[in-house]
């Protein structure tokens, strides 16, 4: 375990049990989440990489336009 992580858990003991419980909570569903966003990546590579390339082709021929955070 890294110190950082450490220093965070001796934190958390100083909470209310339903603290604690609400930021495992969440701790858990983040770490959920990233264990699914890892999958998923994992079993396309070819996919990806083929929409980034697609992606670059379009930039490079002048097919896509700057976004503007107003318009959006």
């Amino acid at each position: 375990m890294t110190e950082l992580l450490e220093r965070a858990l001796a934190k958390l003991k100083t909470l209310s049990a339903s603290e604690q419980d609400a930021l495992a909570s969440m701790i858990l569903e983040e770490l959920e989440d990233e264990m699914r966003w890892d999958k998923a990546f994992s079993g396309s590579p070819d996919a990806l990489a083929k929409l980034a390339a697609t992606a670059m082709a379009e930039y490079r021929a002048g097919k896509t336009q700057e976004l503007d955070p107003e318009i959006l």
